[in-house]
């Protein structure tokens, strides 16, 4: 199934009781039960919703994965992934990427023990220097936000399963349109839904897709634990965008080389940082 197939249909069926074609907004925070602790797969919206149901399977769906978890943001899914982690954990990070994930890191997660490395990811020897048996989790940023750097995710996540090392991919930059993280070996995909997958600035959402059972039962409880969870809307939001993701993300490669191109050859432009030039290190990655 093709990528544009997915993305219109994955995860999506008529409504059962309406044969409604759109997913719809499911704005409840409870549900009548059939008895005393017995429900119909539904109990506090907290937990679990509907639209947030389809929506997770189709954000799976656009990443060949497995289970899709939906959060309020992506710094939201972000947090729940360090979240695994213990006091005296360690991590390994690139040294360039999104402002918000390095301020959650540095001034939020090191106060509670966790520590982190920032390297240059393209290169498997400055990963080699700072993993240890302590190192729990790879953060993988590619495209780096924002200088668009390359990490070989291929590569880098063999390096870390050697090792033990849980490997996270924020996809954010490159989206479903252009790199599937999971098919190169990656545990975790994680997404700002806010901006591709959205695609209209009308929406705050963040994601994680992935295919170990375990590893989402674990991610799951902290979903529903600590409450970072998308409204409905926000949720319906999302899948509307979804199902144009590869027109726009087409159109979006198309304008990026145009204006990349323009701006290398214009004579107060010093330098241009777009992954799309052929001089660029992580060209052939």
């Amino acid at each position: 199934m093709k990528l544009s197939t997915k993305l219109i249909h994955g995860g999506i069926e008529p409504d059962p009781s309406t044969g409604a074609i759109m997913t719809p907004i499911f704005q409840t925070s409870t549900y009548v039960q059939d008895a005393p602790g017995k429900n119909k797969g539904y109990e506090y919206a907290r937990s679990q919703n509907p639209t947030r149901k389809v929506l997770e399977e189709a954000l799976a769906i656009s990443e060949n994965g497995k289970y899709g978890l939906s959060f309020s943001s992506g710094v939201a899914a972000t947090d729940a992934v360090i979240k695994l982690l213990s006091p005296g954990d360690e991590v390994i990070a690139g040294n360039d990427m999104y402002g918000g994930t390095y301020r959650l890191f540095s001034k939020v997660f090191e106060k509670f023990g966790i520590k982190f490395h920032y390297v240059d990811l393209s290169s498997i020897e400055n990963i080699r220097k700072v993993a240890h048996k302590n190192t729990k989790l790879l953060w993988i940023e590619t495209p780096t936000n924002p200088l668009m750097n390359i990490v070989d995710i291929e590569a880098v996540t063999k390096f870390a399963k050697e090792k033990g090392i849980i490997t996270c991919v924020d996809n954010t930059f490159a989206s479903p349109y252009l790199q599937n993280p999971l098919d190169l070996g990656a545990d975790i995909v994680m997404h700002s839904a806010t901006k591709y997958l959205g695609g209209h600035s009308d929406v705050i959402h963040g994601c994680l897709m992935l295919n170990d059972k375990d590893l989402r039962e674990q991610l799951y409880f902290i979903q529903k634990s600590c409450g970072a969870v998308p409204g409905p809307q926000d949720c319906f939001l999302v899948l509307r965008g979804m199902k144009t993701l590869h027109l726009r993300m087409e159109r979006h490669c198309f304008n990026g080389e145009r204006v990349a191109t323009y701006l290398r050859d214009h004579n107060k432009v010093g330098r241009v940082y777009w992954c799309g030039f052929e001089d660029h290190p992580g060209y052939a990655v």
